[in-house]
This record gives structure tokens, C-alpha cells and sequence, in this order.
């Protein structure tokens, strides 16, 4: 995996919990029990997503699109929502301050489908 500190940055993010999944070998990222990252390595049974590790993250629909288009290394999301999930492969050559925006922008549309009194608590216990 070419970027050594998704974890800590996923982790980093307001309210962030990460669980592993082994029915799935999936490392979760959750805020409040609602997934916004996913990390994992699927097998070459899953075409164009095996062999490749790869994080799955929320994204509008219509950006996913234009990320798709641009860049070879982003793929409609593996195992989930292909309108609003997107795949970024782990180990291509997506620039860092693209993926590290494409994982704020999914911790935040998760985030704005919480209530308003979790969002305020989770914002204020950051840091």
C-alpha cells in the first residue's frame, strides 16, 4: 500500500472508529456506527478490483462520475452502492491531497445524516 498514513488519517477524523470484519477481511471506518471508509484486498474472483488494495469511500454521485472519468486509479465503489461509493485503488497513483480530500468529504456526508446534537458532540470532543 503506497499510503502508509490512511489509517491514522481515517482515525483521525472527527468521531472515527475502526473495526475489522472478517467475514468480509474488511478494516472498517465508522462514526457513530455508519461506515464512511473501507479498506480491503479483494481476490482476483472481484475482476478489475483483485489483487489491488483499495478503499471504498462516500461520495456525491455526480463527482463520483467526474473522478471516474479522470482518473484510472478510481472505480465505482467495491461490494456497495455503485452511485454513491467510490473505490480508490491503494496502490496507484492517486495524488495524497486527493485521497486525503475524497476521505474528508466522505466522513463529512456521513456525518451530515447525524443528528444535529451528534454532530455538535462530536465536533466539540475533537482533539
Amino acid at each position: 500500500m503506497r499510503y502508509e498514513w490512511l489509517d491514522e488519517y481515517l482515525l483521525s477524523l472527527p468521531g472515527a472508529e475502526k473495526d475489522y470484519k472478517p467475514e468480509w477481511g474488511w478494516f472498517r471506518y465508522m462514526l457513530r456506527g455508519r461506515l464512511f471508509a473501507a479498506v480491503c484486498s479483494p481476490g482476483a474472483e472481484h475482476k478489475i478490483y483483485g489483487g489491488h488494495d483499495l478503499v471504498n469511500l462516500k461520495c456525491d454521485p455526480q463527482q463520483s462520475e467526474l473522478l471516474r472519468a479522470e482518473y484510472p486509479d478510481i472505480l465505482p465503489g467495491f461490494y456497495s452502492d455503485k452511485r454513491t461509493w467510490i473505490a480508490c485503488f491503494l496502490d496507484g497513483a492517486l495524488p495524497d491531497e486527493l485521497l486525503r480530500a475524497l476521505c474528508e468529504a466522505s466522513h463529512r456526508l456521513v456525518m451530515e445524516k447525524l443528528p444535529k446534537y451528534v454532530q455538535r458532540e462530536l465536533m466539540e470532543n475533537r482533539g
